[in-house]
């Protein structure tokens, strides 16, 4: 598997846990304090245009990677629940590092 798949993925993880972290804020002030409904409305297109990208490149290094479909529908859904992708992706990278080829092996602690 090429590195660059991984890249993708991690990239993608990043930027829609973002999103969904500032759309959980944008829907904080537009339900509790009746402001900002235009600013909700373009943050969430961005977010759902954004997941479903990160949604392809998840697939993708899923299939590549030969997960389960267990693992790989928690991946996909890692992207709905704030702080999940983060971590969810942190333990992606730890998993998928190996198998990238000529990917160097992390040294040995005495």
């Amino acid at each position: 598997m090429k590195s660059s798949v991984l890249t993708r993925y991690r990239v993608m993880a990043y930027i829609t846990a973002v999103m969904l972290l500032v759309l959980c804020t944008c829907m904080v002030f537009k339900y509790g304090f009746d402001m900002g409904e235009d600013v909700t409305f373009a943050v969430s297109q961005a977010h759902g245009v954004l997941y479903i990208i990160y949604l392809v490149f998840a697939f993708d290094l899923g299939s590549k990677a030969r997960w389960p479909f267990g693992k790989l529908l928690w991946v996909l859904v890692s992207g709905t629940i704030p702080f999940a992708a983060f971590f969810v992706e942190r333990k992606v990278v730890a998993e998928t590092l190996p198998l990238i080829g000529g990917a160097r092996p992390e040294p040995v602690k005495a």
